[in-house]
Protein backbone atom coordinates (compact mmCIF):
# COMPACT_ATOMS: atom_id res chain seq x y z
CA UNK A 1 0.00 0.00 0.00
CA UNK A 2 2.89 2.18 0.85
CA UNK A 3 4.57 1.72 -1.88
CA UNK A 4 1.90 2.36 -4.52
CA UNK A 5 0.90 5.34 -2.97
CA UNK A 6 4.34 6.74 -3.31
CA UNK A 7 5.66 4.97 -6.61
CA UNK A 8 2.43 4.27 -8.88
CA UNK A 9 2.64 7.36 -11.21
CA UNK A 10 -0.98 6.78 -13.16
CA UNK A 11 -2.73 7.31 -9.61
CA UNK A 12 -3.99 11.03 -9.33
CA UNK A 13 -2.85 11.61 -5.51
CA UNK A 14 0.43 9.97 -5.19
CA UNK A 15 3.68 11.40 -4.82
CA UNK A 16 5.17 9.48 -8.16
CA UNK A 17 2.27 11.06 -10.08
CA UNK A 18 2.71 14.79 -8.90
CA UNK A 19 6.59 14.34 -9.41
CA UNK A 20 5.54 13.07 -13.02
CA UNK A 21 3.47 16.02 -13.76
CA UNK A 22 5.97 18.51 -12.45
CA UNK A 23 8.93 16.82 -14.66
CA UNK A 24 6.50 17.58 -17.72
CA UNK A 25 5.44 20.78 -17.18
CA UNK A 26 9.42 21.15 -17.32
CA UNK A 27 10.21 19.13 -20.09
CA UNK A 28 7.11 21.11 -21.91
CA UNK A 29 8.50 24.57 -21.30
CA UNK A 30 11.81 23.42 -22.54
CA UNK A 31 10.76 21.55 -25.61
CA UNK A 32 7.42 23.55 -26.23
CA UNK A 33 7.46 21.82 -30.02
CA UNK A 34 7.26 18.41 -28.38
CA UNK A 35 3.92 17.20 -30.45
CA UNK A 36 5.84 17.85 -33.72
CA UNK A 37 8.71 15.90 -32.66
CA UNK A 38 10.44 12.39 -33.74
CA UNK A 39 11.73 10.96 -30.46
CA UNK A 40 13.88 8.05 -29.42
CA UNK A 41 13.17 6.68 -26.00
CA UNK A 42 16.08 4.95 -24.40
CA UNK A 43 14.95 2.72 -22.01
CA UNK A 44 11.02 3.49 -22.33
CA UNK A 45 8.01 1.52 -23.31
CA UNK A 46 4.74 2.24 -25.73
CA UNK A 47 2.55 2.15 -22.91
CA UNK A 48 4.38 4.36 -20.60
CA UNK A 49 3.28 6.95 -23.32
CA UNK A 50 -0.06 6.58 -22.59
CA UNK A 51 -0.03 8.77 -19.56
CA UNK A 52 1.92 11.76 -21.61
CA UNK A 53 0.10 14.78 -21.59
CA UNK A 54 1.69 15.44 -25.18
CA UNK A 55 2.67 12.66 -27.26
CA UNK A 56 5.29 13.53 -30.38
CA UNK A 57 4.57 12.75 -33.98
CA UNK A 58 7.19 9.93 -33.72
CA UNK A 59 8.34 8.02 -30.87
CA UNK A 60 10.46 4.93 -31.00
CA UNK A 61 11.05 3.01 -27.95
CA UNK A 62 14.03 0.93 -27.11
CA UNK A 63 14.30 -1.45 -24.44
CA UNK A 64 16.37 -4.87 -23.89
CA UNK A 65 12.78 -6.88 -22.88
CA UNK A 66 10.86 -8.33 -25.90
CA UNK A 67 7.32 -7.68 -23.99
CA UNK A 68 7.69 -3.85 -24.95
CA UNK A 69 8.07 -4.68 -28.73
CA UNK A 70 4.14 -3.38 -29.18
CA UNK A 71 2.76 -1.01 -31.42
CA UNK A 72 0.77 2.17 -29.68
CA UNK A 73 -0.11 4.63 -32.28
CA UNK A 74 2.41 6.45 -32.93
CA UNK A 75 5.01 4.66 -30.53
CA UNK A 76 6.82 2.25 -31.24
CA UNK A 77 8.65 -0.63 -29.25
CA UNK A 78 11.60 -1.85 -30.25
CA UNK A 79 14.28 -4.95 -28.93
CA UNK A 80 17.85 -3.58 -28.49
CA UNK A 81 20.50 -2.50 -26.31
CA UNK A 82 20.39 1.23 -25.39
CA UNK A 83 23.89 1.04 -24.76
CA UNK A 84 24.55 -0.46 -28.04
CA UNK A 85 22.30 0.51 -30.59
CA UNK A 86 21.87 -2.09 -33.56
CA UNK A 87 23.05 -1.14 -37.03
CA UNK A 88 19.05 -0.52 -38.13
CA UNK A 89 19.77 2.84 -36.49
CA UNK A 90 23.25 3.57 -37.85
CA UNK A 91 21.38 6.43 -40.26
CA UNK A 92 18.71 7.54 -37.84
CA UNK A 93 18.66 10.88 -36.80
CA UNK A 94 15.70 11.64 -34.38
CA UNK A 95 14.70 15.64 -33.41
CA UNK A 96 15.02 14.41 -28.38
CA UNK A 97 16.38 11.51 -27.13
CA UNK A 98 14.59 11.36 -24.33
CA UNK A 99 15.29 8.33 -21.22
CA UNK A 100 13.50 8.08 -17.65
CA UNK A 101 15.65 6.18 -15.16
CA UNK A 102 17.40 3.99 -17.20
CA UNK A 103 21.14 4.99 -16.78
CA UNK A 104 21.33 4.24 -13.38
CA UNK A 105 20.76 0.36 -14.50
CA UNK A 106 22.89 0.13 -17.42
CA UNK A 107 26.37 -1.14 -15.81
CA UNK A 108 29.21 0.51 -14.62
CA UNK A 109 31.18 3.36 -16.25
CA UNK A 110 32.09 1.71 -19.48
CA UNK A 111 28.53 1.36 -20.80
CA UNK A 112 26.96 4.89 -19.41
CA UNK A 113 29.63 6.19 -21.63
CA UNK A 114 28.79 4.20 -24.23
CA UNK A 115 24.83 4.81 -23.26
CA UNK A 116 25.65 9.27 -23.16
CA UNK A 117 27.73 8.60 -27.02
CA UNK A 118 24.62 6.92 -28.08
CA UNK A 119 22.10 10.18 -26.85
CA UNK A 120 24.97 12.40 -28.80
CA UNK A 121 24.98 10.91 -32.02
CA UNK A 122 21.01 10.19 -32.39
CA UNK A 123 20.08 13.48 -31.60
CA UNK A 124 20.69 17.54 -30.78
CA UNK A 125 18.35 17.60 -28.24
CA UNK A 126 18.02 15.62 -25.36
CA UNK A 127 16.32 14.92 -22.35
CA UNK A 128 18.03 12.26 -19.61
CA UNK A 129 16.93 11.60 -16.03
CA UNK A 130 18.26 9.56 -13.39
CA UNK A 131 17.97 9.84 -9.66
CA UNK A 132 19.97 11.16 -7.56
CA UNK A 133 22.71 9.29 -5.48
CA UNK A 134 22.73 11.50 -2.54
CA UNK A 135 18.83 12.02 -2.16
CA UNK A 136 18.49 10.38 1.23
CA UNK A 137 16.22 8.06 0.54
CA UNK A 138 17.07 5.19 -2.41
CA UNK A 139 14.03 5.26 -4.74
CA UNK A 140 14.07 1.55 -5.57
CA UNK A 141 13.54 0.45 -2.48
CA UNK A 142 12.36 3.29 -0.82
CA UNK A 143 15.00 2.94 2.51
CA UNK A 144 16.54 5.52 3.94
CA UNK A 145 20.05 5.51 2.82
CA UNK A 146 20.20 2.39 1.48
CA UNK A 147 23.01 3.28 -1.04
CA UNK A 148 25.58 3.95 1.00
CA UNK A 149 25.63 0.78 3.05
CA UNK A 150 27.81 -2.02 2.13
CA UNK A 151 26.68 -4.36 -0.62
CA UNK A 152 26.02 -7.44 1.51
CA UNK A 153 23.69 -5.07 3.93
CA UNK A 154 21.63 -4.14 0.79
CA UNK A 155 21.46 -7.55 -0.02
CA UNK A 156 19.96 -8.29 3.17
CA UNK A 157 17.48 -5.34 3.24
CA UNK A 158 16.17 -6.53 -0.83
CA UNK A 159 15.55 -9.63 0.44
CA UNK A 160 13.44 -8.73 3.31
CA UNK A 161 12.44 -5.46 3.18
CA UNK A 162 8.89 -5.29 1.84
CA UNK A 163 8.91 -1.54 -0.96
CA UNK A 164 11.60 -3.17 -3.16
CA UNK A 165 11.47 -4.17 -6.50
CA UNK A 166 10.78 -7.66 -4.95
CA UNK A 167 10.39 -9.19 -1.46
CA UNK A 168 12.43 -12.96 -1.63
CA UNK A 169 13.77 -14.93 0.54
CA UNK A 170 16.60 -15.81 -2.72
CA UNK A 171 19.91 -14.42 -1.89
CA UNK A 172 21.10 -14.95 -5.89
CA UNK A 173 17.90 -12.69 -6.93
CA UNK A 174 18.46 -10.23 -4.52
CA UNK A 175 22.28 -9.77 -5.08
CA UNK A 176 21.35 -9.34 -8.78
CA UNK A 177 18.81 -6.41 -8.26
CA UNK A 178 21.39 -4.65 -5.99
CA UNK A 179 24.01 -4.94 -8.65
CA UNK A 180 21.65 -3.89 -11.06
CA UNK A 181 21.56 -0.44 -9.20
CA UNK A 182 24.38 2.32 -9.36
CA UNK A 183 22.86 5.40 -8.56
CA UNK A 184 24.74 8.65 -10.44
CA UNK A 185 26.49 12.11 -8.74
CA UNK A 186 25.83 15.30 -9.93
CA UNK A 187 29.88 15.96 -11.15
CA UNK A 188 29.40 12.23 -13.03
CA UNK A 189 26.22 13.24 -15.10
CA UNK A 190 28.37 16.35 -15.79
CA UNK A 191 31.02 13.87 -17.22
CA UNK A 192 28.78 12.51 -19.25
CA UNK A 193 27.18 15.26 -20.55
CA UNK A 194 29.17 17.91 -20.55
CA UNK A 195 27.71 20.29 -23.17
CA UNK A 196 24.39 20.10 -21.31
CA UNK A 197 22.55 21.71 -18.48
CA UNK A 198 21.75 19.41 -15.13
CA UNK A 199 18.32 20.19 -13.88
CA UNK A 200 18.25 19.30 -10.10
CA UNK A 201 14.83 17.98 -9.54
CA UNK A 202 13.30 18.67 -6.07
CA UNK A 203 11.36 16.87 -3.46
CA UNK A 204 11.14 18.82 -0.47
CA UNK A 205 13.64 21.25 -1.12
CA UNK A 206 16.28 18.27 -1.73
CA UNK A 207 17.57 16.80 -5.05
CA UNK A 208 15.89 14.10 -6.26
CA UNK A 209 16.67 13.15 -9.61
CA UNK A 210 18.99 14.67 -12.13
CA UNK A 211 18.24 15.67 -15.40
CA UNK A 212 20.90 16.06 -18.38
CA UNK A 213 19.24 18.59 -20.84
CA UNK A 214 20.22 19.90 -24.30
CA UNK A 215 17.46 22.55 -25.40
CA UNK A 216 17.81 25.24 -28.38
CA UNK A 217 18.75 27.51 -25.91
Amino acid sequence: MLKSAITDYATPGSISHSARARRWAEMMRCFPELAEMRVLDLGGTPESWNHAPVLPAQVVCVNIHPKHATVHGPVTGFVADACDLPDTFRSEHFDLVYSNSLMEHVGGHDRRKRFADAVHAKADHHWVQTPYRYFPVEPHWLFPGMQWLPFRTRVAISQYWPHGPSSHDNIRKAAADVADVELLSATEMRSYFPGSQIWFERFAGLPKSLVARKMNY
